[in-house]
């Protein structure tokens, strides 16, 4: 059975394959699932609720094998597989949507990457799920045709322009960065209107970009800005809210409303 034969022809070969765009979906189609499965496995796994639900693999010696081991193996499988010849349908196909897959089963523990320390179920394991979402947006981005930048046509001056647009462009994503609005940024590299609105605005409490121009050296400034991200506040208990419906509540949390008997 073909991979694309659940999805109707006349979007595979007029918006997708007419616009060379065909497996870059592939790979946004596995990647979204692959992380909407983990994420599911892993609610389920600690859910007293289902306690059939495989939990997670163990190796011989007791070490728990992060599924990002598993990602970073599909990753590689799938993209040697594609430069040893394989680029041919419908194999590339398939190996598109592994692709996807496995940066996926990476993607849902990007806090270990940063922490070095399995923190899935803590605050800090929320990161992981706010680069999912980061890295779904971009691939739609690119998938819908948006290009951060144009090629110059060649004169010396398009070229320069170019360079200068560029590196201007890259500053203001930065900030964005340094601020810690990180969805800003990331986004912001393609549509450079949101960049320069979130370079505009005031940079999280505990940013670089706080820790540097803030404090003491603009005291009102890191105060507007931990009033501005107070926990408490609505926008702030929102995406709580939607961090918790796509990944779960943190163990702390978790052991509040499941208490041991």
């Amino acid at each position: 059975m073909s991979v694309t034969a659940s999805i109707p022809s006349d979007f595979w070969n007029d918006q997708l394959v007419a616009h060379d765009r065909q497996y870059l979906f592939l790979v946004l189609l596995g990647f979204v699932g692959s992380f909407g499965f983990i994420r599911l496995s892993t609610r389920l796994m600690r859910s007293p609720r289902v306690p059939w639900w495989p939990g997670s693999v163990v190796s011989e010696g007791g070490v728990h094998v992060h599924h990002l081991v598993f990602g970073i193996v599909t990753m590689m499988l799938a993209g040697s597989l594609s430069f040893g010849g394989f680029a041919t349908s419908p194999w590339y196909e398939i190996l598109a949507v592994l692709f996807g897959i496995g940066a996926g089963l990476t993607i849902d523990e990007f806090a270990l990457w940063v922490y070095l320390d399995d923190v899935y179920w803590a605050k800090k394991g929320r990161s992981s799920v706010d680069a999912a979402v980061i890295g779904a947006s971009i691939l739609g981005l690119v998938l819908l045709g948006v290009r951060p930048f144009d090629a110059a046509d060649g004169s010396v001056a398009a070229v320069i322009g170019s360079v200068v647009s560029i590196a201007l462009s890259l500053a203001i994503v930065g900030i964005c960065f340094m601020k810690g609005r990180n969805a800003h940024g990331a986004v912001g590299f393609f549509i450079l209107p949101v960049a320069i609105y979130g370079a505009c605005r005031l940079g999280k409490p505990a940013s670089p970009w706080a820790r540097r121009f803030y404090g003491e050296c603009q005291p009102e400034k890191q105060a507007a800005s931990a009033e501005r991200f107070a926990p408490e506040r609505r926008t702030e208990r929102f995406k709580e809210w939607a961090r918790d419906k796509i990944g779960g509540v943190t163990e702390a949390e978790f052991e509040a409303e499941h208490p041991a008997e």
